[in-house]
């Protein structure tokens, strides 16, 4: 059984967003014909990969007539007089839900500028994230490895297309932007820019993450650990054999860590290079610190965690033999005991029922999107300090449209109501330490037996089965597993941690799931079991590399240089820490630049290997012509004559940008502005406040569970409630 399987979807142009979007519904067992899918790359042909090619336009009609989707990627300037025009597909297919994927939305001012997945990542912020804080700012940002853009964009649109498809209200539409993609994954920044101003500073000023995760050196490479409560960090100074300098004032108490960090960090690189970096990360899970050694992305390839999921699948491309990723699902099914209707509310999920015991990032921002698409979410919070998203301005904005309900699960009348509210429910999503819900109660099998029809996801780091599946992980701890840490940079350049790039990510993946598996139920009578591992899904985006390895070319730190394009990089300006992204794809493009450029004028000539190979020469004129300008000067020269560009963006620009104020990203506040979703819908969005803590309780307990006022206040007065 697949979760897919009868849902068609039309894959058109060769665009390699579209083609992720398809790649993902295939590979959950929907049928995916391209039209025009393009060639050319090893990605590309991964991605399209057994996907039947409708060639005649009687093929082509049929398909889109029966389509359940269409999602298409391109500028409103390809579109127009094209056969896949919006009014062309509605004149065949009226009732398809359509996706269009372009650079910057299908409206504003910008919406046909040019685009290439380096000056996306500049024009989102995310460049100046990625890689977290530096000690010299004449370090150019740098895109990350493996064409990245296409994968956000191109989960943002199956995730949003998949909801679309629940509603009843035929020819939906969805308009991504990879832009808006790529900065929604900062929520917290993008969030505290709206409300205060202010902008993240690349500079390091102290550790750069807060005492909370570090990158250590080892013998053999390097480590990544995160002891970032008080007992982990006195459970890490035990896994060194207690130094003395543990006792130091300098570094008690985390605090004091923060403001000391170079002296902390240089006495634990001492110790840390004297152990291999599976020792380091061995010893220290064993202490119960979160912790992982940075691994090649080819070093996951056979595992034994892998081979117990059975992750990979074997393939073939370019005439030899590979394994490729699987989705990251782990999913099992039961047979549903009722009939299911379609959603006949405003929303395509009114009427859905979604109980959340998520907590920070990966999956509040699922729920988010389940929340936004109309769905009734109860969170399930701790008393005292609850999800510690509320900590800083995450949960204004992660908790939008949600219910908060406190209960004390350690007690086991909230252990009885947290049950009653599963039997009422859809979807149970949870993101707890692996055995936490069984131990509970609360577990698959268990809720299982009272509400056969709720659809059940966890989501961990490892997944919920194998080896690996109790070991103690972070998001960006994973990022450091997998091998994306440790490519994103220039050579020679050490690894750093970076922002939490995995968990809003799999936020995406997650909702896309919850949706695929509502439509399962509805239309094929299975109720799904959704066993997410935040590291396949680091995998499966991570394809690029994977295969291009398993094909002889082993992936390594490229910073922003590319073998496609040239020039293609960022060059300094003469702002603080502002920047200038370029990238000439074509030899009309570079004829473009070198008649801005008097330095350039004599290489007009140069096809793309001779530029290359005059890159010194290309790079010197660059850096000379960016420098005395500002670098949004220079990107409104670049673009105005064709050429790829975008300035370094600070989150307060975002905010100001004339170009997403025409687009109605951001939503108003009472204290400024939130950041909105990374779509946009015909049918919009349901918007709410973020709850307070346990603000909801007395409503969900009276409205949901039909308690009476006495029973609820003797819950509270045990605790049980909040």
């Amino acid at each position: 059984m697949t979760l897919l399987a009868g849902f068609n979807v039309v894959q058109i142009g060769g665009g390699c967003a579209a083609a992720v979007c398809g790649r993902l519904m295939a590979d959950v067992g929907a049928q995916v014909t391209c039209i025009d899918p393009g060639s050319g790359t090893t990605l590309l042909a991964y991605l399209n990969h057994g996907k039947p090619i409708a060639a005649l336009p009687a093929e082509e009609r049929e398909c889109l007539v029966a389509a359940h989707l269409i999602v298409r990627e391109g500028q409103p300037d390809d579109w127009a007089g094209s056969p896949h025009d919006l009014p062309e597909i509605r004149r065949i297919s009226a009732s398809a839900v359509v996706v269009t994927i372009s650079p910057y939305g299908v409206t504003g001012p910008q919406a046909d500028d040019p685009a290439t997945d380096l000056t996306l990542f500049y024009a989102s912020g995310i460049a100046r994230q990625l890689t977290g804080q530096v000690d010299d700012l004449s370090e150019a940002p740098v895109r990350p490895v493996g064409e990245q853009s296409a994968f956000i964009a191109g989960l943002a649109a199956a995730c949003a297309g998949m909801h679309a498809a629940q509603g009843n209200q035929p020819g939906a539409s969805v308009d991504v932007s990879i832009h808006e993609a790529l900065a929604t994954l900062s929520m917290t920044e993008l969030t505290r820019a709206g409300l205060s101003g202010k902008s993240w500073d690349r500079k390091r000023l102290s550790d750069g993450n807060g005492a909370t995760v570090t990158i250590l050196p080892a013998s053999d490479g390097y480590a990544a650990i995160s002891p970032r409560e008080e007992k982990q960090w006195t459970a890490w100074l035990g896994a060194m054999g207690s130094p003395a300098w543990g006792a130091d004032p300098r570094f008690v108490p985390k605090a004091n860590r923060v403001k000391n960090w170079d002296a902390l960090h240089t006495l634990m690189s001492q110790w840390s290079r004297q152990h291999d970096k599976q020792w380091i990360a061995d010893t220290a899970q064993r202490a119960h610190v979160p912790s992982f050694p940075l691994r090649e992305v080819t070093e996951h390839l056979d595992t034994p965690q892998m081979r117990h999921r059975r992750y990979y699948r074997s393939s073939d491309l370019a005439g030899k033999p590979i394994r490729i990723p699987s989705p990251p699902f782990g999913l099992t099914f039961t047979a549903s005991k009722q009939k299911h209707l379609p959603s006949n509310g405003p929303m395509p999920l009114s009427g859905i029922r979604v109980l959340d015991f998520s907590w920070v990032i990966a999956g509040p921002t699922t729920t988010r999107y389940l929340a936004a698409m109309g769905a009734e979410v109860i969170k399930i919070e701790a008393p005292g300090r609850g999800d510690p998203g509320r900590e800083s301005e995450l949960h204004t904005v992660l908790g939008q449209g949600k219910k908060s309900v406190v209960l004390d699960l350690k007690k086991p009348e909230a252990v009885e109501i947290a049950r009653a509210l599963a039997v009422k429910s859809d979807i149970l999503i949870e993101n707890y330490a692996t055995g936490v819900m069984d131990r509970l109660g609360l577990g698959a099998e268990a809720l299982k037996a009272v509400n056969s029809d709720l659809i059940y996801i966890s989501a961990s780091g490892m997944g919920r089965t194998g080896p690996e599946s109790h070991a103690v992980a972070y998001g960006t701890l994973l990022q450091c597993y997998a091998g994306f840490a440790g490519l994103n940079r220039h050579p020679q350049v050490a690894p750093r941690i970076g922002f939490a790039w995995l968990d809003p990510m799999c936020g995406l993946m997650l909702a896309f799931a919850a949706a695929a598996a509502l439509w399962h139920r509805r239309y094929a009578g299975g109720v799904a079991r959704v066993d997410f591992s935040m590291i396949e899904a680091m995998l499966w985006t991570m394809a690029k590399p994977l295969i291009t390895a398993q094909l002889g070319t082993p992936p390594k730190p490229m910073g922003n240089a590319s073998t496609r394009y040239a020039p293609h990089g960022a060059w300094r300006c003469a702002g603080d820490d502002d920047w200038i992204s370029i990238a000439v794809r074509t030899d009309e493009e570079w004829q473009a630049l070198c008649r801005l450029m008097p330095g350039l004028s004599d290489l007009a000539a140069h096809d793309l290997d001779q530029r290359i190979g005059a890159q010194r020469t290309i790079d010197a004129a660059l850096t000379a012509w960016a420098a005395p300008r500002s670098a949004s000067a220079a990107a409104e020269t670049l673009l105005k004559a064709g050429i790829p560009a975008a300035a370094l963006a600070r989150h307060g620009d975002l905010v100001k940008s004339p170009h997403l104020a025409a687009r109605a990203f951001w939503d108003e506040h009472e204290a400024g502005v939130l950041p909105g979703l990374p779509w946009r819908t015909s049918f919009g969005r349901t918007a709410g406040h973020a709850p307070g803590l346990g603000a909801d309780t007395d409503h969900v307990l009276t409205n949901v569970l039909g308690l009476s006022s006495e029973r609820i206040a003797g819950l509270r007065v045990s605790g049980a409630a909040g």
